[in-house]
């Protein structure tokens, strides 16, 4: 793959011609050499998720690994974060924990360590085994890439193929495993209809929480269940902010929601999974977009400043239509 890759973008050495699936496609693009988690700007300068929304967020998880340590019965306690892009979760999350709770902070990604990270966190490739805490992967399982089946006008479901540039065409049948995954989680039936095959993601996730010994692993993405897939599927790309087509040359982001219940199921049988929004998961972490008393107006003027301000930034974390409505998958080991 390194030899294929000559002008820092993604694009292979024939130019983008080769006709891929989408998962070979998607794996060259973000994290080729050249590709777009690995470039200088990293996610954060071409989308923002909750950790750049709001430092309420990692305050949020903070209080999440104060509740796990407690479970645990312990004052030290691993945090492994998964997909950890340049490291802001993790460092808001340090910053948040109270004083007494030792934290092992990991931070799991593909990309290089950045300059100035947090000398107490250890960065990694994969997640550490065997440690006891929270795994905490937002927005990590959309950008796991999936191969892409669609119904042709016969009636049969065939994996599509992709371009450099965005072009596609029908490929061959979709078999074995994959036929299997699709027949359970997201039937496919009408000339049209497509989905994306998430087993990788459910191998990957069942990974990831196969790694702890005890505690908790939590999944956070938009994502769906069983009863209401998208018909036409959801793989789209992100650019400077943007929405954009989902074009497989390193410059952007390409993502697609999770079957989030595919996932639990893939762990181990007798760990419990509970299925959530961002909304209802935040709140119960004390995250509420309430508007603070108006009294305090007079009392405290820069306390309610700062009391409204950061009502404003709960709002936008848990607002319908946007990032509460992100599911939150947790599953106790």
């Amino acid at each position: 793959m390194t030899d294929e890759v000559t002008d820092g973008t993604g694009l292979p050495a024939d130019g983008g011609r080769e006709w891929r699936g989408w998962r070979e496609a998607a794996e060259r693009a973000l994290y080729g050499p050249g590709g777009f988690f690995l470039r200088p700007e990293g996610p954060a300068g071409h989308f923002r998720t909750s950790v750049h929304a709001s430092p309420l967020f990692a305050a949020a998880v903070a209080r999440l690994l104060v509740a796990t340590a407690e479970e645990l019965e312990t004052d030290e306690v691993a945090l492994v974060d998964m997909g950890a892009g340049r490291g802001e979760l993790v460092t808001g999350v340090l910053a948040a924990v109270p004083a007494g709770l030792r934290v092992r902070a990991y931070a799991v990604e593909r990309a290089a360590r950045p300059d100035g990270l947090d000398p107490r966190v250890e960065w990694t490739g994969r997640p550490p085994e065997g440690v006891r805490g929270l795994l905490f992967a937002n927005e990590w399982l959309d950008n796991v890439p999936v191969d892409v089946a669609e119904v042709d006008e016969d009636g049969t479901v065939r994996y599509v193929e992709v371009r450099a540039d965005g072009a596609e065409r029908p490929g061959v049948p979709v078999t074995g495993p994959d036929a299997e995954w699709l027949a359970r989680w997201w039937p496919l039936s009408a000339p049209g209809e497509r989905a994306e095959i998430g087993r990788p993601r459910d191998e990957a996730w069942a990974a990831a929480v196969g790694s702890l010994a005890a505690g908790r692993a939590v999944a956070v993405d938009y994502g769906h269940v069983r009863g209401s897939r998208p018909p036409f599927g959801t793989l789209t790309g992100f650019r400077a902010g943007r929405e954009v087509a989902p074009v497989p040359d390193g410059t952007g982001d390409l993502t697609a929601h999770v079957a989030l219940d595919a996932c639990a199921a893939a762990v181990h049988a007798r760990v419990p999974a509970e299925l959530t929004t961002q909304r209802e998961a935040l709140r119960g972490l004390g995250v509420s977009g309430g508007r603070p008393p108006l009294a305090l107006a007079s009392t405290d003027p820069v306390a309610y400043v700062r009391a409204l301000s950061a009502a404003g930034e709960a709002a936008e974390l848990t607002a319908r239509g946007g990032l509460g409505d992100f599911l939150w998958l947790s599953q106790r080991v």
